[in-house]
């Protein structure tokens, strides 16, 4: 095939996703705001098991938004997970409250043991946590009946940073549908996309309003602008919700393909000593807890197999194949390395050992084919 790059996860558009830009354009709703964007909100929310979504710029923006609404502010505390991307950190410090990072377990979510410890050990100093964001890793759900009940215990609010699993479930319900607010990202990398854009979603009327109300700048209702306090101009446009409600209609469609990708990976590894995937690959019909398999993983075990997950890594690169791996838990990042971290060593492992492969739906059947004659390549060459 060509030397075309090979990416983790592009976006999957086809001609539907071009009809609605079109009539996006053609309704006059160039600006944020609009019909696409009110029609977007409800079969959003609607998907999620929620009364109630807000499309914002981003899946950051809804978090900063989710934060200042539940009363979040400097000098509060905030638990959240490590292993995530930066973005979940860089909203909590936008309301100048202090993160404290909570390690995995085996699953790669938060621990709720050290969750709890977490709790335990920063009330007996004195200090009060005001909510937990937990992040549900490359589309699994965290254990969110858990960690509820562990908050709730010591008067804490959720948020769930469900970024990443829009689409997956636990125990019988939508990952969005957890804590009093949760967030979705619609970025270019995620299973839909709105290019960019995000969204909150919640049961909590007023936290909905105030969402919408500091996402447009806070605006007072009066004819001139009139503004108490500081607003952001974090609203999605019309034409990028006319292109989520296009992504909507094929999300499920879209997690099918890469459920089979996953499958094809697994059998792919199922002999190779040393390499174990990342989450399970649903060969069952349980749909009560499933992952969306946003990211197809495999953790390497050097000693077994004779090759690490950066030999891999840099085997594929250079056949023009990204792979990545996994995140680099936020207590480890320079930025937030004087933060408080509860940790059991399980993220940093991860992060030594895994490796994220190629999980597009929009890969094409050559494209796959020749991902996997490459990883077939570079395992018969190190053995």
């Amino acid at each position: 095939m060509s030397n075309e790059r090979i990416f983790l996860s592009s976006p999957d558009v086809t001609q539907l996703e071009e009809e609605a830009l079109v009539r996006a354009i053609r309704s006059g709703w160039i600006a944020p705001l609009g019909p696409e964007v009110d029609a977007f909100e409800q079969e959003l929310a609607e998907y999620c098991g929620r009364e109630f979504a807000v499309a914002l710029s981003s899946g950051t923006a809804a978090l900063h938004l989710g934060l200042l609404s539940l009363g979040i502010g400097p000098g509060d505390v905030v638990l959240t997970s490590s292993m995530t991307f930066a973005a979940t950190t860089n909203a909590i410090t936008y309301t100048g409250a202090s993160p404290v990072f909570i390690d995995s377990d085996e699953s790669g979510n938060m621990d709720a043991f050290l969750l709890e410890k977490a709790f335990e050990k920063l009330e007996e100093e004195g200090v009060s946590v005001k909510a937990v964001v937990p992040v549900d890793l490359l589309g699994k759900v965290a254990n969110h009946r858990r960690i509820s009940e562990i908050a709730s215990r010591f008067g804490a609010l959720v948020l769930s940073d469900a970024a990443e699993s829009l689409g997956a479930s636990f125990e019988g319900n939508p990952s969005a549908s957890y804590g009093v607010a949760a967030i979705v990202s619609f970025n270019g990398n995620k299973i839909m996309t709105t290019s960019g854009g995000g969204a909150l979603l919640t049961d909590d009327a007023q936290i909905a309003e105030k969402v919408r109300y500091l996402a447009t700048q806070a605006r007072q209702p009066v004819v001139h602008y009139e503004h108490k306090d500081i607003g952001y101009n974090y609203r999605m446009s019309n034409i990028l919700a006319a292109l989520g409600r296009a992504q909507l209609q094929r999300l499920d469609s879209m997690i099918e393909k890469r459920r089979q990708l996953r499958l094809q990976y697994c059998e792919l590894f199922s002999n190779v000593s040393g390499a174990t995937m990342f989450g399970e690959p649903s060969t069952t019909d349980d749909e009560s807890t499933r992952d969306n398999f946003w990211l197809t993983s495999v953790i390497i075990d050097e000693t077994v197999s004779g090759f690490s997950s950066a030999d891999l890594q840099s085997f594929l690169a250079e056949k023009n194949i990204e792979a990545r791996p996994l995140w680099k838990p936020m207590h480890l990042q320079p930025v937030f390395e004087d933060y408080r971290a509860f940790t059991n060593g399980t993220s940093e492992d991860l992060f030594q050992r895994g490796i994220s492969l190629p999980s597009g739906s929009a890969l094409k059947d050559e494209q796959k084919s020749f991902v996997f004659e490459t990883i077939n390549q570079f395992v018969g060459e190190a053995r």
